[in-house]
């Protein structure tokens, strides 16, 4: 690849790599892939594409690869890395002759970058995201990116950061905004976005979650950008490509 840093440096080990991740998440966040995998077809079918490789960074148990190829992508080859053995351990076995996983860097897999790069849910947990997302950049021709949106008055109110910060290590909070120009400031063209109802439609058991559906709901039909604001809920998925103009670090 044109890359060849290790893109996961800047990623915190504590809780990735040395099993603690695991142990509080056991299921890897799985009962979310197949809801995942659908809002990244959607994303696809807008602009025609079926790319033929994609490479998932930051890929957990592996199972949105799966979902991807039995239910949308049937013909794509598939890559999934992640710092967490683990994780990876899990991944193995799901493997097959067109799916693939392997810890640490995909920066040698293939000469050439992939079709498709994937960062779901990834972005918030690195220390340096911008870093990150320069390093990501040329791996692929186009990639896709996951990001939940922490900051909304309710989420503040409700201290929705620090929630998230303690349980599932989140170190960045985004708006969609603030979200948008860190990726067009790491170098990429913003292609398309668009948000998902994560809090609305993934499966969820939290109470809190639960109860804020309908409003949330009934709030984004009348204004998305206002809802997610206010009532947050929603995640913003950006298909973006290298050669924005970046901002020098």
């Amino acid at each position: 690849m044109a890359d060849d840093h290790h893109i996961h440096e800047t990623m915190p080990p504590s809780i990735y790599a040395d099993g603690t991740y695991g142990v509080r998440h056991p299921t890897w966040h799985a009962e979310h892939a197949a809801w995942k995998a659908a809002q990244i077809a959607r994303m696809l079918a807008r602009h025609a594409m079926a790319p033929r490789t994609i490479c998932e960074v930051g890929c957990g148990a592996g199972d949105v690869l799966c979902e991807l190829q039995t239910s949308h992508l049937t013909d794509a080859e598939c890559w999934g890395f992640d710092i967490s053995p683990q994780a990876i351990e899990i991944c193995r076995l799901k493997a097959t002759p067109t799916r693939h996983y392997a810890l640490g860097d995909p920066s040698a897999v293939l000469g050439r970058p992939f079709d498709l790069v994937l960062a779901l849910d990834v972005v918030e947990h690195v220390e340096d995201c911008f870093e990150f997302l320069r390093r990501i950049r040329p791996l692929g021709t186009r990639t896709l990116l996951h990001v939940p949106l922490d900051l909304s008055i309710l989420g503040l109110v409700t201290r929705l950061p620090e929630r998230v910060r303690a349980s599932v290590g989140h170190l960045h909070y985004f708006t969609k905004d603030t979200c948008l120009a860190m990726v067009a400031e790491c170098g990429f063209t913003i292609v398309d976005h668009a948000y998902t109802a994560s809090a609305v439609e993934a499966p969820n058991s939290a109470w809190r979650t639960r109860l804020a559906r309908t409003p949330r709901s009934l709030a984004f039909g009348l204004h998305q950008d206002g809802a997610a604001r206010l009532l947050g809920g929603y995640s913003l998925l950006v298909l973006a490509e290298p050669g924005g103009a970046g901002r020098q670090p």
